[in-house]
């Protein structure tokens, strides 16, 4: 038998190969000892196709989606569909921070235009700069392509806030800058909101103008 530890140190008594898959499952993001062994038990109780269906779509999902060329968005191809959409609307620019991002404003059915992934937020305290993110290619693509509008979706935490004010500043000589509406709670996450409640937020956006406390 075999002795897991779990996120919190405590130990349970497994058969190796068990241990070592639940071990696996406690990585994902918001999965516990206990969740990991129920998805555990779980996989073993499927039958054999299942398994090896689920383990061939994990690996060929790690080998062939990767970033789209043009926003950063995840894609098997070289360019998204989205990107790729000729019934996308090309002179407006939503900015979000994460490809979750993408997925929500997406379940609105709201937005028409084009998206653009920065990769995450600027935070000094994460080691993340302007630089980690894709920004430059931002400020090419709306220069390059005369952009009409790009609106900024990034979620109102304090990070969130100053890549908003940042990229805002850079953007502004180029073209027209608009924020969300702050519909949603400061420090609440884009994947999080209900589709109306975003919905909203996009419909409501206002253009930004102050850069002063920047």
């Amino acid at each position: 038998m075999y002795e897991c530890k779990s996120k919190r140190g405590s130990k349970t008594i497994y058969t190796p190969p068990l241990a070592r898959l639940i071990e696996q499952l406690q990585r994902l993001p918001g999965v516990g000892p206990k969740t990991a062994q129920r998805l555990a038990l779980h996989i073993l109780r499927r039958s054999e196709n299942e398994v090896e269906a689920l383990a061939n779509a994990l690996i060929e999902a790690k080998k062939q989606v990767g970033l789209c060329k043009v926003c950063f968005h995840l894609s098997s191809t070289p360019v998204c569909e989205i990107c790729a959409s000729q019934n996308r609307d090309r002179n407006t620019v939503c900015v979000v921070a994460d490809s979750r991002d993408v997925i929500a404003i997406e379940k609105t059915r709201e937005y028409k235009g084009k998206y653009h992934v920065l990769g995450g937020v600027i935070s000094p305290m994460d080691g993340i700069g302007p630089e980690q993110l894709y920004i430059q290619p931002l400020i090419r693509r709306v220069s390059k392509e005369k952009i009409k509008e790009v609106i900024l979706a990034i979620s109102p935490s304090v990070e969130g806030e100053t890549t908003t004010l940042y990229i805002g500043q850079l953007l502004k000589p180029f073209t027209k800058v608009t924020q969300i509406a702050f519909g949603l709670p400061i420090g609440g996450d884009l994947e999080y909101a209900d589709e109306i409640t975003l919905a909203r937020a996009i419909e409501g956006r206002r253009e930004l103008e102050q850069f002063d406390e920047f």
